[in-house]
């Protein structure tokens, strides 16, 4: 049997489906692969710059279709409303909270706009609590930005980390509302680009949409991945009828050395 099993024309046959097999795994892997990757976030095409009113509403829901797209804003800041939110990197997709405080702060001052409404605006970063650094420009300005959804709301470690007066923990429509009583407040905020003044910029990411997987390329594995296996049944079968053809060379040997 072990002579039968490394003769040349079996052995010639072993290392041919060792090959297809490594081949067609390594096919199967690859179409795998760019299954997967379809299904990744991937960036989006970057409309040009929208009036920031068209996006941001008063009192409406934020659109994922508007997260990271570019606005521009005609109005004055309200300097009596700027807030410092605390434990913030350079950067508005770093996490933020229960880190370093000495990380630094994003510099959230409201822009009022022509109809009255504010637009809370993060003009920049800063690495301490600096008012000089921090200072509001005055007069009619124009933000050009990248439009970002609500942080969500973090009362109660707010409180419990005990921030000073005028800093907030996340930038979160719904607690700049109770702050800023008495004005309408639109969703979401503005990452100003470029910064305002000497404020170090705040990096914010463009659009990016949800990748569609192509269930097409799943299949192509799959098929590689049967050929495989129907690889390895033909391999079995061709290995199986040699062994018998073997075994029954071997048997018909005797007999024919007695019939001679």
């Amino acid at each position: 049997m072990l002579r039968t099993l490394f003769s040349p024309r079996l052995i010639g046959l072993h290392l041919l489906t060792i090959g297809v097999l490594v081949a067609f795994i390594l096919l199967g892997r690859w179409q795998l692969g760019i299954f997967q990757d379809s299904g990744k976030p991937h960036a989006a095409t970057d409309p040009a710059a929208v009036a920031v009113a068209t996006l941001a509403k008063v009192g409406a829901g934020f659109e994922n279709a508007a997260v990271g797209r570019k606005v521009t804003a005609d109005g004055e800041y309200a300097a009596d409303r700027q807030l410092l939110v605390a434990d913030r990197k350079p950067s508005v997709d770093t996490p933020g909270g229960n880190i370093a405080r000495d990380q630094g702060y994003w510099v959230l001052t409201p822009l009022r706009l022509a109809d009255g409404t504010l637009m809370p605006v993060v003009r920049g970063w800063v690495a301490t609590a600096d008012a000089a650094a921090a200072a509001v420009p005055t007069g009619k300005v124009q933000v050009s930005g990248r439009l970002r959804p609500p942080q969500g709301t973090d009362s109660v470690q707010r409180r419990a980390e005990g921030l000073p007066a005028g800093q907030v923990q996340t930038v979160s429509t719904g607690e700049l509302i109770n702050l800023w009583k008495g004005e309408q407040v639109r969703n979401g905020f503005v990452v100003a680009q470029p910064p305002s003044g000497a404020l170090a910029p705040v990096k914010v990411s463009p659009p990016v949409v949800g990748g569609t997987f192509t269930w097409r390329n799943l299949a192509y594995a799959a098929n590689w991945w049967i050929f495989a296996g129907f690889a390895v049944f033909m391999w079995f079968h061709f290995v199986r009828d040699a062994v018998r053809g073997g075994r029954d060379r071997a048997r018909q040997s005797p007999e024919m050395v007695l019939e001679s």
